[in-house]
C-alpha cells in the first residue's frame, strides 16, 4: 500500500513558529518599476510574454543601469484588463522618494522608457504593494490575497496594488509602502488597521516592520534597533550619519535621532541562523544570514 506523500508546511508558518526575526530583511532597492500586467505572471517578471523581444532587452538594460533596481508586475484590484496600461517608476531614499506615473497604449511603448528621466505625471498618493506572486511561492498567494482583501476594507482602492515578488517569501504576507520603501512582514488581518493608522500619521508600525529598501542590511538592523529601544516611530525620526565596514562580518553604523538630537553608534554583526526553509520551494532547510546588533552606545550630538 502506497503511503500518501507528506504535506510540507508553508515556509511562512515555519518561520513564524521558529520565531525568525523580521529585522533587517527588506530587499535592497533604490529604483522601482511597476508595470500593470493582468495576464500570467511567470517566476521572473522579465519573462512575461508581453515583454518578449526588444522590450525585454530594453527593460533589462534599464534595470541594470539603475541598480539596485526591481521590476514588479502589478494589478489593480477590481480593474478589468482594458484601457491604458499603468506604469509607475521612481526612486526611494531616506527623504521619502520620487515617483512618476505613465499611461501607455501598449507594452511596445516601454521601449521609450528611461528610468533616469522624469516623464508622465508625479505620483501624489502612496502605493500599498501586497505581494501575491503565487508562482513564486504559495505563501505569497495564500497570505497575500487575504491581505489585499483586508486592505480594500480600510484603504483607498487607488492606493492598492497586487505585486509580484518583493522579497522574503517566508515573511508573508508582505507589504511594501511607496514612496518611502517601507517593508512590513507577517501582516495579518489584525495588523492592517494599526499599520495604516500609523502610516497616515507619519509613523511606522514597528511590530511588523522589516526595514527600508534604501538602507543596506547593516543599517536596517541598526535603525530597527534604535527605533524599538527608543520608541522613535516617526518615518523621518532616524537618519544615517555614517556606515563603515570594519571586517567581513562586522559593521559600525552611526545614526542620528532627529527629534532628540542624539547620536547612536552601533556595532552590527553578521551571523548564520539555524537551518530554515527559505521558501516553500526550498529542497531542504538552509541557514539564513542575519544582521544582529552587538553593541549600542548613545551620546549627545
Amino acid at each position: 500500500m502506497t503511503r500518501p506523500a507528506a504535506v510540507r508546511p508553508f515556509c511562512a508558518e515555519t518561520a513564524r513558529e521558529q520565531g525568525e526575526p523580521l529585522d533587517a530583511t527588506a530587499s535592497r532597492i533604490d529604483t522601482w518599476l511597476l508595470v500593470e500586467h493582468a495576464g500570467y505572471w511567470p517566476y521572473e517578471p522579465l519573462d512575461a510574454a508581453a515583454f518578449a523581444g526588444p522590450v525585454r532587452e530594453h527593460l533589462a538594460a534599464q534595470l541594470a543601469a539603475h541598480r539596485p533596481a526591481r521590476l514588479l508586475l502589478a494589478k489593480r484590484p477590481g480593474r478589468r484588463p482594458q484601457g491604458p496600461l499603468e506604469v509607475v517608476y521612481g526612486r526611494t531614499d531616506e527623504q521619502g522618494g520620487r515617483f512618476r506615473r505613465l499611461e501607455l497604449e501598449s507594452y511596445d511603448e516601454l521601449l521609450g522608457l528611461d528610468l533616469g528621466k522624469r516623464a508622465g505625471e508625479r505620483l501624489r498618493q502612496p502605493l500599498l504593494l501586497a505581494c501575491t506572486h503565487g508562482i513564486r511561492d504559495r505563501c505569497c498567494a495564500r497570505y497575500g490575497q487575504a491581505l489585499v482583501r483586508e486592505l480594500l476594507r480600510h484603504a483607498d482602492p487607488a492606493w492598492i496594488r497586487q505585486a509580484s515578488h518583493v522579497g522574503g517569501d517566508r515573511f508573508a504576507a508582505n507589504l511594501v509602502v511607496l514612496p518611502e520603501g517601507l517593508y512590513f512582514g507577517r501582516v495579518g488581518r489584525q495588523d492592517v488597521t494599526p499599520l495604516l493608522s500609523a502610516y497616515r500619521a507619519g509613523r511606522i508600525e514597528l511590530a511588523s516592520y522589516r526595514g527600508r529598501s534604501c538602507h543596506p542590511f547593516a543599517v536596517q538592523a541598526a535603525e530597527g534597533h534604535v527605533r524599538r529601544t527608543t520608541g522613535l516611530d516617526g518615518i523621518d525620526d532616524v537618519r544615517v550619519v555614517a556606515v563603515r565596514r570594519e571586517a567581513r562580518d562586522r559593521f559600525r553604523v552611526e545614526l542620528e535621532a532627529v527629534p532628540a538630537g542624539r547620536l547612536h553608534e552601533l556595532e552590527v554583526g553578521v551571523e548564520l541562523s539555524a537551518p530554515v526553509l527559505l521558501t516553500c520551494k526550498s529542497q531542504e532547510p538552509k541557514p539564513a544570514r542575519r544582521f544582529v546588533v552587538r553593541s549600542h552606545r548613545e551620546r549627545s550630538g
